[in-house]
């Protein structure tokens, strides 16, 4: 990948900077922050922005509101973590890009910080609105983009306000596209990919790109049952996506051709109603009413010996339903076995890095990154839209 000029190549002091972050973080039922971990890895950059002298206006977005003002989907529980985090207050601009954000904007010294409020109140901003790409950009003199998660957007805040301003890549964004790049440019070899959850239809082109550029997949989770059902097991009541049929056809055979070996579960953790714990069964023995919920034993012995001697791993997604504890060992023990191999092992994508932390298993890995969509796009090498429009260093 070729890599992008970066927040180091230009004069930071005394100028105004709108700092694209991705403090898109979840939250518990009082409306605090669950896991910080997206405004940690910002951190760097920030303090970067900080020592330099910059006059810093953050943009970000968080859930989904629809273009609809939603109080609790505000920033400002952001804003108060990133303050405590940064040392100094991070105050909050009401308003995205009216007159209380410019006056506020107008008023930000070197060395501090402003936060707008959820880019995504605003319809604009999914939209790719040119008017409001402007407003945004009269903010600033110097774009950085630093949210990889949403780089694989055509918003107005990841591709419109680029066009209008000098811009570069944030320390994140940068370290991102590094760790990720030797997946796709050159794997080292025997390269094996581990693709759990579910979203079944979703993942299959992630899948497709696999079959060319892995040596082995390993697939779990409700991601399986399609492959398991094509293969003519009976898996009960257990989770199914329909229509998939001609899709897991065409996908065994591109994997046959580019000679990718398909790993798929032998034996499943299975849940019945009524039943006093879970059972272990095989693929071909699933009751009628129960339903699959994690890989079994055997699985995850066969799964720990494909990943034996391999050099390069991709996870994305758990391999049952891990965060129910009785569902949650197929995950843990495959991951744990990983952490004790040598290699260079990635897991990205959605909540695969909450699950590996919850499991205590983040140590599995050399980089885990903070993007879903956008690492997974990445990693099929797809342009992304917001990486596109960044100049070359």
């Amino acid at each position: 990948m070729v890599e992008k000029r970066g927040i180091g190549d230009v004069a930071l002091r005394g100028r105004r900077v709108l700092a694209r972050v991705d403090f898109n973080v979840p939250q518990d039922a009082s409306g605090q922050i669950a896991d910080d971990r997206r405004i940690q890895e910002a951190l760097p950059t920030l303090n970067h922005l900080r020592t330099s002298g910059a006059r810093t206006v953050l943009l970000s977005h968080l859930g989904r509101p629809n273009g609809q003002r939603d109080p609790k989907l505000s920033l400002k529980p952001v804003a108060r973590r990133l303050s405590s985090l940064l040392g100094q207050p991070v105050p909050v601009a009401d308003d995205i890009v009216g007159i209380h954000a410019l006056e506020m904007s107008a008023r930000v010294e070197n060395g501090q910080f402003l936060m707008l409020e959820n880019l995504r109140f605003h319809p604009g901003e999914e939209a790719n609105d040119p008017v409001f790409a402007g407003q945004l950009a009269r903010l600033g003199e110097l774009f950085v983009q630093d949210a990889f998660g949403v780089v694989h957007r055509a918003h107005a805040s990841t591709v419109g306000v680029p066009k209008r301003l000098p811009s570069v890549a944030g320390l994140l964004l940068a370290r991102e596209v590094r760790e990720l790049s030797p997946l796709v440019d050159a794997p080292a070899r025997p390269y094996v990919v581990i693709v759990g959850g579910a979203k079944v239809a979703d993942k299959l082109p992630l899948l497709a790109s696999f079959c060319a550029r892995a040596d082995t997949l390993l697939l779990g989770g409700a991601l399986s049952f399609p492959f398991l059902r094509a293969a003519g097991a009976d898996l009960g009541q257990s989770f199914g996506e329909a229509g998939l049929d001609a899709d897991v056809a065409s996908l065994l055979a591109a994997a046959k051709a580019a000679g990718a070996n398909v790993v798929l579960p032998t034996d499943l953790v299975v849940d019945r109603p009524g039943a006093a714990a879970p059972e272990v069964v095989g693929v071909d023995a699933v009751p009628p009413d129960a339903s699959a919920r994690d890989i079994g034993p055997a699985t995850r012995a066969r799964f720990l010996e494909a990943l034996a001697g391999s050099k390069t791993v991709f996870w994305n997604g758990p391999l049952g339903q891990a965060e129910d504890p009785r569902f949650a060992a197929g995950t843990r023990e495959v991951l744990a076995g990983l952490r004790t191999l040598p290699g260079y092992h990635v897991g990205a994508g959605g909540d695969s890095a909450r699950v590996a932390q919850e499991l205590g298993v983040m140590d599995a890995f050399q980089f885990v990154s903070t993007g879903g969509g956008a690492a997974l796009e990445f990693v099929q090498g797809l342009e992304l839209p917001g990486l596109a429009v960044l100049p070359n260093a």
